[in-house]
């Protein structure tokens, strides 16, 4: 087979040794095309200016093909995750054709292929006579005019949006079937082409060009998708029978396809013809014709003939299923995928065009998915979350991102995926992307309860305040807040989940996420910085509505739930940026699906814009990091460490009773899972069960298995020391509360910032039941100190009981009245020595005792 570029020369020459366009054009108007034109009602002198005037130049170039998704397997290999299409099709180099399949094709369409200019000149003014005559409707087209056919409808079809299927119809209509004066200037403008891509290209290049452009039937287009397709198998290696059933179809493919059972056409009597049933009996028949072609051309011997004409029609249909169907557990992360290219404007300007990119631009897209981390999640949300719950509305989703590039590495989810209008949803079946936002999967996010405290904790340390900075948290009505400067007042009493509050330190807030410590930290805050705060760390409204900032603007009768317990509906995918922002040293980079992109030229293409951005000091960062690993080190987070030795950050979440949350992180890899109501009816959720356990712990159990992966794949390291001023032990001013009730002084105590303790009651000059001492002592103390107040019994304190033996007995007896002890001395007088007390010398006795003593006189 030569593969040299036809020359200007060759391509006359095979018009009968002709010497320019000119005459070419000349003997097709006056000699060859006299009769036909005449039918057409076109005159000689028409015809000869359509040659003229058509266009000399064809650039065939790039064909519809699919976009393919790829992700990265276990074994570190891409693997396909997606295919789209409007036209399946999957290009292959000339050795990567079978020998057969080219002898088939070329015996059957066109066997003079080597040796002419591009025109056989003879059939074609024939088929066209005949065919305007009405007498026959062969084409008689060279496999170059052919090829210049295809690439027509293709380039057609490329300017018409994938969603006009009348304008596509069209496209196919007008390159095939132009009655009259339209059929003449078609067949001359498929000539003049097929004469210059003659000229610009090899004969191989022509031929394989068409083999990779032409239609097999339905959307099955180019001969590796056909190979796959019917037989499962390739392009190289197609037996004989198969070669020639495949060039078979391609002369009528919607005719001779073998992949309906039920037949392609009826005919005149009504029967179905070409199906299962006969055979496929016109497939067959054409492909019977196709090995006649090859026996006669010399291409097959006569016992390859006798053996191949013998075998049935025995398809086997390999359906190449396109969109995130075919991604199995991983459609949910395909989904988002896809809506990025659909919207972002790097696949083009408007939204048609970025439609058509998808389906049609044969771009590679190799994703960020990560197998090794997906493939737990999957098998974690399996076994702990139902598909469905009968009779609720019940979802989960886990995503987990590289913390310092923002690449989404697993997205898994409970429901079964499917987008066609007969999803049932009470069975589970949905098309949503419950970890991303409306923009990319049409969720809206929901609540992250407390995980959403994160804010209130990173606005606190910008402030300057210290995690050791001690708050009365005690359960009340929290009236008092500031809204974007302005005071706000809040009527609703916020109550925590386990036990009452207390006056305690951040630390522990956060270690326990006590709600009514943080509505204390956020009284001396702003609930508007707090929410600004979210907005710089990525945070934005789930259902992407006007203003997708969450800084509360509006009025909100209800602002503390939402600005600092998490009643705004956020995507997971957003929650888990905030917290590898915190782990990222105050870094926040935008999550990313999409790691390369690869056009059908070979050439890169523009990624979506992404950054990484500095929101966070790194003293704050690290502070934070600080509290926060409490959560997962004896903290509410407990349950969800894997224990494997990788630091982690992290902050559970509750909404009421139907939603729950889990977020940490290490300082590589970050993970958000949510679980509970989608939509409809509220319900107990720790009061339905899925395999022994009950649905509120799905949060724990799914994120332990996407964190464990990602610590083993992604390990994560130390995280920095907290900042010095951030963790400092505030000084606060201490009151007097000494001769105040215990419950009098235990409220100024606490009011000061300071939490309290009773101790035993001591004797004491004040009255019963008041304070009788305070440790320590009023002044200035460091914050978070425990005061202990000693209340009095109201009886006074004993006193030592002076030693006054040896002396005379006036001098004693002023000693223990000075002491406020009385003296009762039977006997004794001024000059008598004392001999004897009662209680002794130096013990203890209450003020106003007699004490007494026994006396002789001196001789």
């Amino acid at each position: 087979m030569p593969q040299k570029n036809r020359t200007v020369k060759g391509v006359l020459g095979g018009l009968l040794g002709l010497v320019g366009l000119s005459a070419v054009a000349g003997v097709l108007a006056t000699a060859a095309v006299t009769p036909a034109i005449a039918i057409a009602g076109v005159s000689g002198s028409q015809a000869l200016s359509i040659f003229e005037n058509l266009p000399d130049s064809l650039n065939p170039g790039t064909p519809m093909e699919p976009t393919v998704f790829y992700g990265t397997a276990e074994d570190g290999k891409w693997f396909q995750l997606a295919k789209f299409y409007d036209q399946n099709r999957v290009p292959v180099t000339f050795d990567q054709v079978s020998p057969l399949l080219y002898d088939a094709l070329l015996s059957s369409e066109d066997k003079n292929f080597y040796e002419h200019g591009g025109v056989n000149l003879g059939a074609t003014v024939k088929a066209v006579y005949d065919n305007l005559r009405r007498t026959s409707s062969r084409g008689a087209s060279t496999i170059s005019q052919q090829f210049v056919k295809n690439v027509l409808i293709q380039q057609c079809e490329q300017e018409v949006p994938a969603t006009d299927t009348e304008a596509l119809a069209a496209c196919w209509t007008e390159a095939t079937e132009a009655k009259g004066a339209d059929g003449i200037e078609r067949k001359l403008k498929e000539m003049r082409y097929a004469i210059q891509i003659e000229k610009d290209f090899s004969k191989n290049d022509i031929l394989l060009g068409y083999l990779n452009i032409a239609n097999f039937g339905g959307q099955t287009y180019g001969i590796e998708a056909a190979a796959n397709y019917y037989f499962g198998t390739t392009a190289k290696n197609l037996t004989l029978d198969q070669a020639a059933t495949l060039a078979g179809i391609v002369q009528n493919p919607n005719r001779f396809r073998i992949d309906r059972k039920g037949g392609t056409w009826t005919d005149k009597t009504g029967k179905v013809r070409n199906s299962e049933e006969d055979g496929y009996a016109d497939a067959k028949l054409r492909r019977n014709y196709v090995l006649d072609r090859m026996l006669a051309d010399g291409k097959i011997t006569e016992q390859q003939h006798e053996e191949a004409t013998a075998l049935p029609i025995t398809p086997s249909i390999h359906p190449s299923t396109q969109g995130c169907q075919a991604a199995g557990d991983q459609a949910y992360f395909c989904q988002y995928v896809k809506s990025i290219i659909e919207s972002d404007k790097a696949f083009g300007e408007t939204d048609s065009e970025r439609r058509d990119k998808l389906r049609r631009g044969g771009m590679k897209v190799y994703t960020s998915l990560d197998m090794r981390v997906q493939r737990p999640g999957n098998e974690a949300m399996e076994y702990y979350a139902p598909v469905y719950l009968e009779g609720k509305s019940f979802g989960a989703t886990g995503v987990t991102i590289e913390a310092d590039t923002g690449r989404i590495i697993a997205m898994v989810q409970n429901t079964k995926f499917k987008e066609t209008a007969d999803a049932d949803k009470a069975k589970g079946e949905t098309s949503l992307v419950y970890a991303a936002d409306k923009d990319h999967g049409e969720s809206i996010g929901f609540p992250g309860g407390s995980t959403y405290k994160i804010f209130t904790l990173i606005e606190w340390l910008k402030q300057g305040h210290s995690v050791n900075e001690v708050l009365d948290a005690r359960t009340r009505v929290f009236k008092d807040f500031t809204k974007c400067g302005q005071p706000f007042t809040n009527k609703d009493l916020v109550k925590n989940f386990s036990g009452n509050g207390r006056v305690s330190n951040v630390m522990d807030f956060t270690r326990t996420s006590l709600n009514t410590g943080f509505l204390a930290m956020a009284q001396e805050l702003d609930l508007c910085e707090i929410n600004k705060t979210a907005t710089s760390m990525g945070v934005h409204y789930g259902n992407m509505a006007a203003t997708t900032e969450v800084n509360p603007t509006d009025p909100a009768p209800n602002d503390p739930y939402a600005s600092v317990l998490g009643s705004k509906y956020i995507a997971p995918i957003q929650m888990a940026g905030a917290y590898a922002t915190v782990a990222n040293k105050g870094i926040y980079c935008t999550p990313r699906a999409i790691d390369k992109v690869v056009g059908a030229d070979g050439t890169e293409m523009t990624l979506p814009e992404g950054s990484c951005t500095q929101v966070l000091s790194p003293e704050v960062a690290a502070t934070a990091a600080y509290a926060l690993q409490g959560v997962m080190n004896g903290g509410t987070g407990g349950p969800a460490n894997p224990y494997d030795g990788t630091p982690l950050i992290g902050k559970t979440g509750t909404h009421q009773s139907w939603g729950s949350a889990m977020a940490m992180s290490s300082t590589k890899a970050a993970t958000f899972v949510y679980a509970g109501k989608v939509e409809g009816e509220n319900y107990e959720l720790k009061y339905q069960y899925h395999n022994g356990r009950p649905l509120n712990t799905v949060r724990y159990t799914v994120s332990k298995a996407l964190q464990r992966a990602a610590d083993q794949f992604y390990p994560g390291t130390r995280f920095p020391a907290p900042d010095r001023n951030l963790t400092r032990r505030v000084m606060k001013e201490l009151p007097n509360v000494v001769g105040r009730s215990i419950d009098e002084a235990k409220d100024i105590v606490q009011n000061a910032g300071f939490s309290v303790q009773v101790g035993t009651p001591v004797d004491s000059t004040v009255g019963e039941g008041l304070v009788a001492e305070q440790t320590p002592g009023a002044g200035s103390v460091p914050s978070g100190t425990t005061v202990t107040l000693i209340p009095s019994t109201g009886n006074p304190p004993a006193s030592d009981v002076p030693d006054v033996t040896g002396a005379k007995y006036s001098h004693a007896k002023k000693t223990l009245s000075d002491a406020g002890f009385g003296v009762s001395g039977d006997g004794c007088h001024g000059g008598s020595q004392v001999t004897a007390q009662n209680p002794g010398a130096n013990t203890k006795a209450p003020p106003g005792t007699t004490i007494t003593v026994t006396c002789e006189d001196e001789e």
